[in-house]
């Protein structure tokens, strides 16, 4: 039996998107859907587009990593599971393993249809729903590949290797992930200030360019009041850091340019510091603009400290001129030759020691 994925009312939704089911579009990173069904296969109807970057996917069964695989262009059927126990009802969830592409409009996961034998029954609501907000760490990229790989390329991102879905999962969340490999808060890794991610945050998906990003709904403003999270984790700063060792960014076009800039001693510029500080007292007071309950909380260090005493500044002006106590610093665990993942990213070890870090602290704060 095929069965359209808007006709599915127990199936349950994962990541930002658009109310449409019609079908069921998927941005960002760790996003998909989850189902509870009986009988002895199923199979899940794709389409997929783009034009250089392939999304990849995985799925679990039960809670186990059962497969994951690179996406061809095209609408086919996929199938997840077959000869199982009929009466068993099985927990599947399928992740969107690549995030949400800037440099690729066309990079998308589509869901139509789910075809099986079997009937789908309601899926248990988590005790807690969190939100991440980050860069390539939060991205899961290099979790995949050896050590020497340096190749940017989908293959070596993953949904399920990173601290947010260790994170998750220890904590018994729903969980999204709203996050940009090269991204900051004030610019990115080589300086463009556009690559920032609070100037898109109130939105789905816009910092996805094209018209099939604009038809799908990536444009449109974001309902947080249709999922607000209990806590938010924001882990920005690597890429602003990162800045102050590249070149500077000039537009070809309209040669507009920026430069996060050193002092001769090598210590860096208090002005661009400033901007960044700023940045985030604005970033902190949009997002809790758009989730007036939630707890905030800022990680940083698993690739450098450089920008902490910045950080932390931010959170306590903002503290100041807002008076709110629910926001706080975290540092992570910084990566070790040990805990290295492929392009000089952090691995599963440091993504595991980071999310029991951030475990810890999250219990200590209910």
């Amino acid at each position: 039996m095929d069965t359209k994925i808007r006709d599915i009312e127990e199936l349950k939704v994962h990541g930002r998107t658009t109310k449409s089911r019609d079908p069921l579009v998927l941005f960002w990173t760790a996003s998909g859907f989850e189902c509870n069904v009986s009988g002895s296969e199923l199979w899940v109807e794709v389409e997929v587009s783009y034009q250089m970057y392939e999304p990849w996917f995985s799925y679990t069964i039960n809670g186990d990593w059962i497969g994951r695989q690179m996406l061809p262009e095209g609408r086919y059927w996929i199938p997840l599971f077959r000869g199982m126990s009929f009466d068993a009802v099985k927990n599947v969830r399928f992740y969107k393993d690549l995030q949400a592409m800037s440099g690729d409009g066309e990079s998308f996961i589509r869901i139509h249809a789910l075809r099986h034998d079997g009937m789908f029954y309601p899926v248990e609501e988590k005790s807690r729903k969190i939100e991440f907000i980050g860069d390539s760490i939060t991205s899961g990229e290099g979790t995949f590949g050896a050590k020497e790989e340096m190749d940017w390329i989908p293959m070596f991102f993953s949904s399920l290797r990173d601290y947010a879905y260790f994170t998750a999962k220890e904590m018994d969340a729903q969980y999204r992930i709203f996050s940009q490999s090269g991204w900051g808060i004030h610019h990115s890794w080589d300086n463009n200030p556009h690559c920032a991610i609070p100037k898109y945050y109130r939105e789905i998906c816009s910092l996805m360019p094209g018209e099939m990003n604009k038809m799908l709904g990536g444009m449109e403003p974001n309902d947080f009041s249709g999922w607000q999270p209990d806590t938010i984790v924001i882990n920005l700063g690597t890429n602003d850091a990162s800045g102050f060792e590249q070149p500077m960014w000039q537009d070809e076009t309209t040669g507009e340019s920026y430069k996060a800039k050193k002092n001769t001693d090598g210590s860096y510029c208090e002005v661009d510091l400033q901007l960044i500080k700023q940045a985030s007292i604005d970033f902190l007071k949009t997002v809790r603009e758009c989730n007036p309950q939630a707890d905030i909380i800022w990680c940083y260090g698993m690739l450098g400290l450089s920008l902490e005493p910045t950080i932390c500044g931010a959170i306590a002006d903002y503290q100041k001129q807002s008076g709110d106590r629910k926001v706080s610093y975290l540092r992570l665990p910084e990566v070790t030759e040990e805990s290295f993942g492929s392009r000089q990213h952090p691995g599963i070890l440091c993504h595991k020691q980071a999310a029991r870090v951030l475990v810890d602290y999250m219990r200590s704060r209910e």
